[in-house]
């Protein structure tokens, strides 16, 4: 007690102090002519279009870091969002130029491009035949481009203001031919791997290269021309496969960019990738993707494991249940025409090997073209259910929020996946200690779908999982913020750092708790959802959490949370200066003193 005592009035000296620097910092005037984002000067801002400076017209560069290439046909309005983005940039309008190839666009659309062009001296227009599809634009994009690298950017979609600078900057410090900078889905789903960390030198068939192949990337232009890479002419699905992996093949150096957000891809409903394919003019194109990788990985493992993202992705997962029953019956049959005879002669027993539990079900019965049981199958899953409800939750004093999660999938109000481990005596148990076969018991409605031998489940139960995610309210965008692998879904606790969460001047205000469930090789995503009376008995949000924030159950019982903003800078940076100092003392101070000062303080 007299510890505490004696310890007490420095300590709340120490809060005193920190919140009076924390509120001169937030107070102080800005310095002039700087941006306050990276303590970088950047005049092309401060006039307001990034591309004149102080009245002075800017010339475009002769040999500029990098050329913007962007397809064009008659956009909508967000052709004007990806220009405004463009202008914002914090890369000097001389280091990079801007190629609008415009795909023989109405007369309305030239005369608009020629004008964004007309006052910017790194905006060139192209304007080109028509061919209706993005690939022989792009290709005069690479034969025209100044630039030491190309980027190919969409006409809806949008860059971050320092997207091209740090693309850049990171190609540069590398010695990359080809960067994959980080892709912010706005209205999409990105996938979640391949923007974990940075990764200087990614390998592909190791490093999750394939699970973006767009061609929002950047690509040393001279790589490009010395080895002829360039994009199908015409009308050619999957056009951005087939580029992006010859220069995958090709490249002495391809490096991921997952730190700093560059690129948003707007999701656009009446985009190619956006409606049902049509089967017997889609596959074709896409063997001719699989006809590559052939012709530059030998046979075995490293092949296997490329091939598989392609059947996984264009083929199965076109087959789930949800999709299938909603095909008109002669549509499906035309598809399961169409792929049946590429997945028995183009996918191996390898392939099917590193397939999740469900895909491997549904890749057997496509491969002995046993279409009833699919659609029995696919009739099975779309029925599924999945529920997640927060049974506790609470602050911790660290400034960090503990939930713990129940997780059900149910069919008819049931335990929907029942897994059985098989007797030893079956799995000729001599040994007792071995590895049992964990096998999925079908609902009697699916009868004996496959042999008992094909139906262990072990492998994918041991990497069930439940990761949270927080939808932005207004732009629909989502952003992980806790997750981890779950052996018992029933009882899964996971940690939110709002901290960590939230960069500095991040301005997200509110956003709804999503949960993305993998169960044996399931996957589903459904809202968390909470009792009321669980969110209104927790306490207030400590101090180490930053701006104030709460948990919030909407009338239908989903979850969200909701912080302050814009007030709340000085608790925020704080806090910050607080975990700063804590994480300090860890390093310096001994664990006994440590613990001495952490009775003492009440951060709430």
């Amino acid at each position: 007690m007299a510890t505490s005592r004696g310890i007490g009035r420095p300590i709340e000296t120490i809060r005193t102090v920190i919140l009076s620097c924390a509120a001169s910092v937030l107070l102080a005037p800005p310095r002039d002519g700087w941006t306050g984002h990276r303590g970088e000067r950047n005049p092309g801002r401060q006039a307001g279009r990034g591309l004149l400076t102080g009245g002075v017209t800017v010339e475009a560069s002769a040999s500029p870091r990098v050329s913007v290439v962007v397809p064009v046909y008659n956009p909508g309005p967000g052709f004007d969002d990806l220009i405004s983005s463009l202008d914002r940039q914090t890369l000097a309008p001389q280091d990079f130029e801007v190629l609008l190839c415009d795909d023989g666009s109405d007369d309305a659309t030239r005369v608009h491009l020629d004008r964004v062009a007309r006052n910017r001296p790194n905006v060139r227009v192209l304007h080109l035949e028509h061919t209706g599809w993005p690939g022989t634009p792009r290709n005069h994009g690479i034969q025209e481009a100044r630039g030491t690298y190309v980027f190919f950017a969409d006409q809806d979609d949008r860059l971050f203001e320092d997207g091209l600078e740090q693309l850049c900057d990171y190609a540069d410090r590398n010695s990359s031919d080809v960067v994959v900078g980080k892709v912010v889905g706005v209205g999409r789903r990105i996938p979640g791997q391949i923007f974990r960390r940075d990764i200087p030198r990614a390998v592909l068939g190791k490093d999750p290269l394939l699970e973006l192949l767009t061609p929002h990337k950047l690509f040393r232009t001279a790589f490009l021309r010395e080895n002829a890479i360039r994009f199908p002419d015409g009308r050619v699905r999957l056009e951005d496969h087939l580029f992006v992996m010859q220069a995958y093949f090709r490249a002495e150096r391809i490096s991921i960019l997952a730190s700093r957000p560059c690129y948003a891809w707007i999701n656009n409903a009446g985009s190619a990738s956006s409606s049902r394919i049509d089967p017997e003019s889609y596959f074709p194109h896409l063997e001719s993707v699989l006809d590559l990788v052939e012709a530059n990985v030998e046979p075995g493992a490293r092949r296997d494991t490329l091939l598989r993202h392609w059947y996984r992705g264009k083929i199965l997962k076109r087959m789930d249940g949800s999709r299938m029953v909603r095909y008109p019956d002669a549509y499906r049959e035309r598809f399961l025409d169409t792929v049946t005879p590429i997945a028995q002669q183009r996918f191996g027993p390898g392939v099917e090997r590193g397939l999740a539990f469900p895909l491997r079900i549904r890749s057997a019965l496509l491969r002995q073209d046993r279409r009833e049981d699919l659609l029995r199958l696919a009739e099975f899953e779309a029925g599924l259910e999945c529920r997640t409800e927060v049974v506790s939750a609470q602050w911790l004093r660290r400034g960090k929020l503990h939930l713990t999660v129940r997780v059900d999938v149910l069919r008819d109000g049931q335990d929907a996946l029942v897994f059985a481990e098989e007797p030893a005596s079956e799995a000729g148990g001599a040994d007792p200690a071995a590895i049992r076969p964990l096998r999925w018991q079908p609902p009697a409605e699916l009868g004996e779908i496959l042999p008992a031998s094909e139906l262990d489940a072990r492998r994918d139960l041991r990497r069930d999982r439940l990761e949270v995610y927080i939808r932005d309210r207004e732009s629909r965008t989502e952003r992980r913020i806790a997750g981890r692998v779950a052996p018992d879904l029933h009882r899964v606790r996971i940690t939110i750092d709002p901290l960590r969460t939230f960069a500095r001047n991040d301005a997200t205000a509110s956003g709804d708790l999503v949960a993305h469930v993998r169960r044996a090789g399931w996957t589903f995503e459904t809202p968390l959802r909470a009792e009321p009376a669980l969110v209104e008995a927790m306490k207030p949000s400590p101090l180490l959490a930053g701006r104030r924030s709460r948990l919030v159950v909407a009338p239908d019982g989903t979850l969200g949370l909701r912080r302050e903003w814009p007030a709340g800078r000085g608790r925020d940076l704080a806090a910050r200066i607080v975990r700063r100092a804590g994480a300090l003392a860890r390093k310096v101070v001994p664990h006994r003193v440590r613990g001495v000062v952490a009775k003492a303080l009440n951060y709430s």
